[in-house]
């Protein structure tokens, strides 16, 4: 949903296993990913825990950041997603979340647990999933029951974008992360028994990378209730340029102590790339991107990026008719824009190539000298100085963050 706010010079600006499988157990073991998240125990309760800115080239006024973190989560359950999709169809995909936080509880994590999550300040979106540890071609994995058209735009944007991994999950297929297709030597079409309270035959759909650590099999949530996974196990959260460390130990507070665990999905550690260092979250997209542009730091293209569309959330047409995670006008976008993952075309709304066109365009303006060239390059982007402090502040808090 698009918010406004009205600006002093009276501009109005957008803001832009064979037993039953219970817990997930977030410890320095490792699975097929190399991943934290450990295989998971068996025989526990289950009972619900209740407890844009002016695109580049633009007039100022033409747009604006959504303030950091605002409240606009959208609950985990209701709408935002797709529902009632028949078989094999799945919502296209849209925008992008970068999830920060994974939290996995001893049981179900309950509605009044997830609305409280969501309301916290600084986080913007929340979704809960089931889970559990199954058996696939003789190793234990963690495997994630989700809804498709919702779940996707948690994953890396290289595989949220991919149409027919989406629509294989909801025709009852499963998914596994690339590492996992290559050392179980899956086959994608083959079938396979899934074992965990049920050992049903299950079609292979396809692999990518999932971007979670130790999380290697995806399936929906008619196939994880067929096989026995736990539903809303975990919950991932979504909050942009929050102290991880301080909201971490809130969620902690709100799910229970008894079996609670949390990973900071920021941390570098976590940050995987696809085959052949490809970039496959947007924190990573603004690392690579920056290496264009000597002398400009990612956290720079990461602030924008969060007030522009809120790392790909807010992606749609503003009101000046920018679009996509960066904010282009199409204009502008014919200009620089530039096709960033080889598929040759170059496209507005993939994050692949908005990202590094961002970089061109700013890089062109001078950002790579720094200092005063910085902020005009900046200003360039979007003509108004509370934008640029807004930028660089920002930037500065990322650089703190991932110091």
């Amino acid at each position: 949903m698009t918010r406004s706010t009205r600006f002093p010079d009276g501009s109005m600006v957008r803001r832009g296993t064979a037993r039953a499988v219970l817990g997930l157990a977030l410890t320095c073991a490792v699975t097929l990913t190399g991943g934290v998240v450990a295989a998971l125990t068996s025989d526990r309760s289950t009972g619900a825990r209740d407890g844009s800115g002016a695109a580049p080239g633009t007039p100022a006024g033409a747009g604006g950041p959504a303030a950091p973190g605002s409240p606009e989560a959208t609950e985990p359950g209701s709408a935002g997603g797709v529902t009632n999709i028949s078989e094999g169809e799945v919502a296209a995909f849209k925008r992008a979340v970068p999830p920060d936080l994974l939290a996995v509880a001893g049981t179900s994590i309950g509605p009044a647990a997830t609305r409280e999550i969501t309301r916290l300040r600084q986080v913007r979106e929340a979704i809960v999933v089931g889970g559990g540890a199954v058996r696939l071609g003789g190793r234990k994995v963690n495997a994630f029951a989700v809804e498709p058209s919702r779940f996707r735009s948690w994953t890396p944007p290289g595989t949220a974008k991919r149409q027919d991994l989406w629509a294989a999950l909801a025709a009852d297929r499963f998914v596994v992360s690339e590492s996992a297709a290559r050392t179980l030597k899956l086959r994608n079409g083959d079938t396979y028994p899934i074992a965990a309270k049920t050992a049903p035959q299950i079609t292979m759909g396809g692999s990518g990378a999932l971007g979670l650590p130790g999380v290697d099999l995806l399936v929906d949530q008619r196939t994880g209730h067929r096989i026995g996974l736990v539903p809303d196990l975990a919950i991932m959260v979504s909050a942009p340029g929050a102290d991880l460390g301080a909201l971490s130990k809130r969620v902690r507070a709100i799910l229970g102590d008894g079996g609670v665990q949390v990973i900071n999905l920021r941390e570098s550690r976590r940050q995987a790339t696809g085959g052949g260092g490809r970039p496959v979250g947007y924190l990573d997209l603004y690392r690579q991107a920056a290496k264009s542009c000597p002398g400009l730091s990612w956290t720079v293209l990461a602030a924008i990026g969060q007030i522009e569309s809120a790392h790909g959330r807010n992606a749609g047409r503003s009101s000046a008719g920018a679009l996509g995670p960066m904010q282009f006008m199409p204009a502008t976008w014919r200009a620089y824009g530039v096709d960033g993952d080889g598929d040759r075309r170059a496209d507005i709304m993939n994050p692949y190539d908005a990202v590094p066109s961002a970089a061109k365009y700013l890089c062109a303006s001078g950002a790579g000298r720094g200092g005063q060239s910085l902020y005009d390059a900046v200003f360039a982007y979007n003509h108004a100085h509370w934008y640029v402090r807004d930028v660089l502040e920002l930037a500065k808090a990322y650089a703190r963050q991932y110091s």
